[in-house]
């Protein structure tokens, strides 16, 4: 397989992010509300002040994921997104695990994050990461991990 690097959201990225981010919706949906999704009309705009990072097999665009500033000290996953055809060969922690480097290099003392309850096996992936449910509410489960014990920590961060 051939190794996929990580880097940050470029606007040149729009149309096949999108793409990536529908075609899962889709996968566990079974359709698509063309209505419930206005922040990938414009990602560049939507995440600015976040780090929206893209993982690239060669040219092709095969996974994402966002970290989204909160409050001084909790960030947010949102967008997290692996291809199908690539999925259960460590991408998909591979991204968790840079965003979660950049929440510590940025100071975060806590990262969240929220996804539909019955996809079971997300719900898993985030738990064998280390996050811990929260609570349940309206489908959605929604989860936290404790990132950073003080601000000073010194993991490098995404560039």
């Amino acid at each position: 397989m051939e190794p996929v690097t990580l880097q940050l959201f470029q606007a040149s990225d729009q149309a096949a992010v999108k793409r990536l981010i529908l075609a899962g919706l889709v996968e566990h949906w079974g359709f698509l509300d063309e209505t419930k999704n206005p922040d990938l009309d414009d990602i560049a705009a939507s995440y600015a002040g976040a780090a929206f990072l893209v993982g690239r097999q060669g040219e092709r665009i095969v996974g994402c994921g966002a970290l989204v500033p909160r409050t001084s000290t909790t960030a947010e996953i949102v967008r997290m997104s692996v291809a199908k055809d690539l999925r259960q060969q460590g991408l998909g922690r591979q991204i968790l695990g840079a965003l979660l480097d950049h929440a510590r290099a940025q100071g975060f003392q806590r990262v969240i994050l929220e996804t539909t309850a019955t996809w079971s096996e997300v719900v898993s992936f985030y738990q064998r990461c280390g996050f811990h449910i929260t609570h349940y509410q309206d489908g959605d489960v929604y989860f936290e991990l404790e990132v950073n014990s003080s601000p000073a920590a010194d993991t490098p961060g995404v560039g």
